[in-house]
């Protein structure tokens, strides 16, 4: 149900970013709101207790937001307050920067390599990932798996480049398991 919310809201945010072309300025005040939204527990405590009204928690928000962001976000948060959908709104807010990544043609990556990679192995990846896709830019998420013994693995959207030392061993291993003696 949170995917189809987040989808609808966000697409609707989204062709509003478009008919106003406000594009980058959404992506910069959306990323803004997430940051406020994380770095608040309590904001999000009062927004879902039960016994605040709908219309304390829009004043709430506006408090907030009204004047630092757009009068277009301020309303679309507005109408998520309404709805009874602020437990989406991180949802919402990912999946609108989700689409506007796409739209853009910025791909992202997830890279997990046993080891740390220097500055020129990720200009390296980075330039290898650009030919293989049809991004023209791409983030890159790098993390140290130790487990992986050496190589690594690429996750970009459901494609995974699996060139891991631990991959390679297992699919020995099994190879060697149907061998009958």
């Amino acid at each position: 149900m949170a995917k189809l919310v987040a989808k609808t809201y966000g697409d609707a945010l989204f062709e509003l970013a478009l008919e106003e072309d406000k594009v980058d300025v959404f992506v910069k005040e959306t990323n803004g709101i997430l940051q406020v939204l994380q770095e608040n527990a309590e904001l999000h405590k009062l927004m879902n207790h039960p016994k605040i009204t709908k219309e304390e928690k829009n004043n709430v928000m506006e408090e907030i937001f009204k004047g630092r962001i757009s009068e277009e976000l301020t309303g679309f948060i507005h109408i998520i307050v309404t709805k009874d959908r602020y437990n989406e709104i991180t949802y919402i807010f990912e999946y609108f920067l989700d689409k506007v990544k796409e739209y853009k043609n910025i791909g992202l990556a997830y890279v997990s390599a046993a080891v740390e990679l220097n500055e020129t192995q990720k200009k390296e990846l980075m330039n290898r990932l650009l030919q293989i896709t049809k991004y023209k830019q791409i983030d890159i998420v790098y993390s140290v798996d130790t487990a992986l013994i050496g190589g690594m693995v690429i996750r970009i959207g459901d494609r995974v480049i699996d060139s891991s030392i631990r991959t390679k061993l297992y699919e020995m291993s099994k190879n060697l398991s149907k061998i009958q003696l």
